[in-house]
């Protein structure tokens, strides 16, 4: 493990970098969300069936989930600096042919590549970014990620009312080719950010390791800090077979499965948040698709804010053991209240999207600080791939359960579902608050640990920085 990187001050590198990786986060946002939008108009003009939306709806989902466990393996392999760009590249292209389409096949093509590309740059960027982080802004950073996607997601609902006001539902061809704007914005971003220098130094580039760090952070480092563990170096190639052996069966299916947990009502609310409310009395309409929609993305997004606080205050685990109690508790209130008026439904979903912040902001974070570098992308991706299911069964199923069962036994299995996140969490959930990267699996047992004492550094000179 590096020490000279776990308390490294933070500087203005470490921000640009965090930066840039958030594309990835809010691009995600952006395209799952326009596309709701888009669907508005998109459906008289292709005279799509209900079937036909539901492809169209679910096919970046499931590129997602294809995509998480394939380049996360492949990022641990080659490198996060190859493929940082490759992802984005490949987004300009989608979203550019979007505007040409006319076939629903070739829109749902293009939509699962869009996924797959979406959810490489999951693990290719989180995976950069904490491998650069000092260990104290480590939870915050990465936490701010699912930020991102969120500001992308109320980006993308106010995009598409514009487009819908001043241009019509036609325009439905430019809402689905404006990601081209974001990806060609965060392409720039990029240019310039570096290999990460645990990834070179596990595989064997211990000199590259040495300068990339002293250009970026100014310090000078001994290689033998930055080489892995004996350990590690047996267990390089081991991939996805590793994830599911002792002691990492249990962290990996934590990953997962609380991850699946939240983001099957979540995205289920996220999506037919106008619909939900409307059975409880609330009008519909355009407005309500595009901009009442928006403002419960906002309110998730808010949410994220005292949770960052949290979990570098309290912990991660308190943090998202709390956030799975208290998130139940307003979908059991509107499971045994179906009747419930529509200001107290309003109130319960706000409730519910707000407290959604604890697991929001440990998404990411958790797979990358329970996870060795050799492994950290692959964990990251299948734990994204994981979630995906959850959002896809979630959204598929909600609209089906609203109309065959009623909203009040909907809400009850949103709220079971919630629950049992909430049992996962209290039985394998780690605390990994102030650990050193490297050292998080072994330290976490105790929930004690804390970040290495830096050791003195010392300092290069202004001119060896680059």
């Amino acid at each position: 493990m590096s020490q000279t990187i776990d308390n490294a001050p933070y500087t203005a590198f470490h921000r640009r970098l965090a930066l840039a990786c958030s594309g990835g986060p809010l691009l995600d946002g952006y395209i799952l969300s326009i596309v709701g939008v888009a669907l508005i108009g998109m459906r008289p003009d292709l005279g799509l069936s209900t079937a036909q939306v539901s492809l169209i709806g679910a096919a970046a989902l499931v590129g997602m989930f294809v995509g998480g466990a394939l380049f996360g393996v492949l990022t641990d392999k080659i490198g996060r600096e190859v493929m940082y760009t490759a992802d984005l590249l490949v987004m300009v292209v989608c979203s550019v042919l979007s505007f040409w389409v006319d076939d629903v096949w070739a829109i749902a093509v293009l939509r699962f590549v869009l996924g797959m590309a979406v959810a490489a740059d999951y693990p290719i960027a989180t995976s950069l970014l904490a491998e650069w982080l000092p260990a104290k802004h480590r939870g915050r950073l990465l936490g701010q990620q699912i930020v991102a996607w969120y500001a992308g997601s109320v980006l993308a609902y106010v995009v598409g009312y514009l487009f819908l006001e001043l241009a019509g539902p036609g325009s439905w061809r430019w809402m689905l080719a404006s990601s081209t704007v974001l990806c060609v914005v965060f392409l720039v971003i990029r240019r310039g950010s570096p290999e990460s220098p645990r990834w070179l130094a596990a595989n064997g580039r211990v000199g590259d390791a040495v300068r990339v760090v002293e250009k970026h952070l100014g310090v000078r480092v001994d290689g033998r800090e930055l080489m892995p563990d004996p350990a590690g170096r047996a267990r390089r190639s081991s991939g996805l077979r590793l994830l599911m052996t002792p002691p990492y069966r249990r962290r990996t299916l934590f990953c997962g499965l609380f991850f699946l947990c939240q983001v099957g009502p979540l995205f289920a609310m996220l999506t037919f948040g106008p619909q939900i409310l409307s059975s409880f009395g609330m009008p519909g309409g355009t407005v309500m698709e595009t901009l009442g929609t928006g403002l419960i993305s906002l309110v998730f997004l808010l949410g994220c804010y005292p949770a960052l606080r949290l979990i570098d205050t309290r912990g991660r685990r308190p943090v998202i053991i709390w956030s799975f109690a208290l998130m139940t508790v307003p979908l059991a209130l509107l499971g045994v209240w179906p009747t419930a008026p529509a200001a107290v439904a309003l109130t319960a979903l706000c409730a519910y999207a707000f407290l959604c912040g604890g697991p929001n902001v440990l998404d990411w974070t958790y797979p990358n600080e329970l996870f060795p570098t050799e492994i950290r992308a692959t964990a990251v991706g299948v734990a994204t791939s994981v979630s995906r299911i959850g959002a896809a069964v979630g959204t598929y199923l909600l609209p089906l359960s609203l109309t065959g069962l009623g909203t009040g036994p909907t809400m009850l299995i949103a709220a079971g579902t919630t629950a049992l996140g909430l049992l996962v969490c209290a039985l394998w959930a780690e605390e990994t608050r102030g650990t050193a990267l490297g050292a998080a699996p072994t330290a976490a047992r105790t929930g004690t640990a804390k970040a290495t004492q830096a050791v003195p550094a010392q300092r290069v000179p202004q001119t060896a920085r680059g």
